[in-house]
């Protein structure tokens, strides 16, 4: 290969590279679509890392918190399950059912005994390293999302590994931030004003069914503050029920 023949590989933009994952099934129902966005800092996933990736990705973290605390207040059926309440309780043949965990969610007053909003429900069974977690995506909840980044950047083209660090391992940094923080060492600091409960979009990234990254060069003019290598991120998000059996009232 000339050295011509490099240089325009390399200036090819944009690039799209899709991630190894299991693509939805075809039978899957797309619930709900939409759009997170990030901008600053993505630093690479690795050893040397150390806490300042744990700080760096709580704080993306709490930027998609905003933003999903947002699409829980403004989405007609998410929004019903921040404002009624139900009960969870055991359904009437729970004596001879073959699932001894399985329990029935019903409509309540607000004011019956144990009646919560679906999302107090979820926080207290997501209550973890000092916070009350909301995921979206839950296993529990059976629901599995495909993400779709476009990926903006002030490099040269050829320099998002020589500079920016491994897209990959961005990419997995960028994934921890979207998922629920599993031990205390995950999150940096006690919650917030506003931050109880915290949303995020996954209980666990085993939930992601694909990933495609588009990687292109950011050509807005540099803001008061902004690095040379902070990314500009726009996350399509797809969820889908794989049992394509959703129902208007389907709870999260």
């Amino acid at each position: 290969m000339t050295k011509d023949t490099v240089s325009a590989t390399i200036e090819a933009f944009p690039t799209t590279q899709a991630l190894p994952c299991f693509e939805p099934p075809d039978s899957s129902t797309l619930m709900l679509e939409f759009r997170l966005t990030y901008k600053g800092g993505l630093r690479p996933e690795n050893a040397s890392s150390g806490s300042g990736n744990v700080r760096q990705k709580h704080a993306i973290r709490q930027e998609f918190h905003r933003q999903l605390a947002e699409l829980w207040e403004q989405h007609p059926g998410l929004r019903r399950q921040r404002e009624e309440y139900f009960l969870r309780c055991p359904p009437p043949n729970f004596a001879s059912s073959s699932r001894p965990n399985s329990e029935e969610v019903i409509l309540a007053h607000k004011d019956a005994r144990g009646a919560k909003t679906w999302v107090e429900h979820v926080a207290d069974e997501y209550s973890r390293c000092g916070y009350r977690f909301v995921p979206l995506i839950r296993k529990e909840g059976g629901l599995t999302c495909a993400l779709d980044v476009l990926f903006l950047r002030r490099d040269n083209p050829g320099n998002l590994v020589k500079h920016g660090g491994d897209i990959d391992n961005r990419i997995k940094t960028l994934l921890d931030a979207l998922t629920m923080p599993q031990t205390l060492s995950n999150v940096d600091g006690p919650p917030r004003d506003g931050e109880d409960p915290f949303f995020c979009l996954l209980e666990d990234d085993s939930l992601i069914t694909s990933v495609s990254v588009t990687t292109d060069r950011l050509l807005t003019p540099m803001e008061e503050g902004e690095r040379l290598h902070d990314v500009h991120l726009v996350i399509r998000v797809q969820v889908f029920d794989p049992s394509a059996l959703f129902a208007g009232n389907r709870l999260i």
